[in-house]
């Protein structure tokens, strides 16, 4: 359980740098990788109580952050 939290942690963080140097986000380096270190570990644990999600862990993971990435920033962005 643990190397599986940590794994998806290191994999959040890379998701949002990525994001970030991209060009798919404009929230800044550290926002997005805060946004999908959170979005992963809300995934991960719901997928702990409930059984969701993939199959894999790192999927999970790169799934969540992506998803967080693209619902918190456009829902709290002022038009």
């Amino acid at each position: 359980m643990f190397p599986t939290m940590i794994g998806t942690v290191v994999i959040a963080g890379i998701v949002g740098y990525v994001s970030e140097r991209s060009g798919f986000t404009r929230n800044g380096i550290v926002q997005s990788i805060i946004i999908c270190i959170g979005g992963a570990f809300l995934f991960y644990f719901v997928s702990l109580m409930f059984g969701i999600g993939f199959r894999s862990p790192g999927i999970n993971a790169i799934a969540a952050s992506i998803g967080s990435l693209i619902i918190v920033p456009t829902h709290w962005r002022r038009r």
